[in-house]
């Protein structure tokens, strides 16, 4: 029988579609620079077991081989840190990622989230560290039971179902903090409502103890929100919080039709100083999604796409360092 494929000596065809990947992001996102730094979020569908084969073959299952780990690799290496969502408790593909992303890149990770709810997941950030350095901070978020965070159906009485974690870098003289979630879908729209009014409260508090630091807060992550004008946004946004603007109006996901887009992931920060709660100190230059079903849709199915790569774009936001 054959041994597992070197994953670092990938066959021809892999590495064309890498080539083609590259030049479609060389147009798509501006290069790192000393005076950007470039933050992502992305909710990489089921990243957790794959087949050690450049090719899945019929029937096997999962369906992400080792040649997804490569386009997958190609869209986060582009990135200083990326908050990563649905890693699983098996890390075999994120351990395949690391490989193909190479010694410059570390990462942090929370533990598997449990209970029916918390779907076997892990919250994580991959960073460069050329370009970033954790500065210190590491924790999950939990709230106080019993503190009202919003009022009647939009109160909390128990932990978040994927705890979301927190964690502050340095990046070319800036400290920001990088706090990623994954909200429960739930059943109905509704009982996503709870956590969103938690984790916006939780963040508005935090921010106004962290404002003698003047440190950058940014929230990060798939929030599930629905629309832009519904409870669930308002919600999320009910004590200050505001979305990128160039993310606004941008598909997250691959199954969005034109006419209707979900606002599903969101990057976000404070910018009006209410209370105490300190401004970005990080002036927001551009920001979008990468597409990359153009290059790597072929003959096959949307579905059959997500579980190779994802059913979430990656979204991301170029901050300016202040001079």
């Amino acid at each position: 029988m054959a041994g597992t494929p070197d994953i670092l000596t990938p066959p021809t065809s892999v590495t064309d579609t890498v080539a083609r990947l590259d030049a479609a992001l060389d147009v798509a996102l501006p290069a790192k620079q000393p005076g950007n730094i470039l933050v992502a979020t992305w909710n990489i569908r089921a990243l957790s077991d794959l087949t050690k084969d450049w090719q899945t073959p019929d029937g096997a299952s999962p369906l992400r081989n080792l040649a997804d780990v490569h386009y997958i690799a190609a869209h986060i290496r582009r990135f200083d840190v990326v908050a990563v969502q649905e890693i699983r408790g098996n890390l075999r593909a994120l351990r395949y990622l690391l490989k193909v992303l190479g010694e410059r890149w570390a990462f942090l990770l929370t533990d598997v989230s449990g209970g029916d709810a918390g779907n076997d997941e892990r919250l994580g950030f991959l960073y460069d560290t050329e370009r970033v350095k954790p500065s210190g901070l590491a924790c999950e978020l939990v709230v106080t039971l019993g503190d009202r965070s919003g009022t009647g159906s939009g109160v909390l009485d128990r932990q978040f179902a994927r705890t979301p974690y927190a964690v502050s870098f340095l990046a070319a003289g800036q400290t920001f903090t990088l706090t990623t979630l994954h909200i429960n879908y739930g059943d109905k729209p509704s009982d996503r409502l709870p956590e969103l009014a938690a984790i916006a409260e939780w963040l508005a508090n935090w921010a106004e103890r962290e404002f003698d630091w003047h440190h950058n807060l940014i929230a990060l992550g798939d929030f599930n929100i629905d629309r832009a004008d519904d409870p669930l946004f308002d919600a999320f946004t009910s004590t200050g919080l505001t979305p990128a603007p160039p993310l606004a109006e941008l598909p997250r996901t691959i199954f969005d039709k034109p006419s209707k887009h979900h606002h599903y992931d969101q990057i976000a920060w404070f910018t009006t100083d209410q209370r105490r709660r300190p401004v970005l100190n990080l002036a927001c230059l551009t920001g979008g999604q990468l597409d990359f079903t153009i290059e790597l849709k072929g003959e096959q199915s949307l579905t059959t796409l997500s579980w190779h790569v994802s059913d979430h774009y990656p979204l991301w936001v170029e901050f300016g360092v202040p001079t």
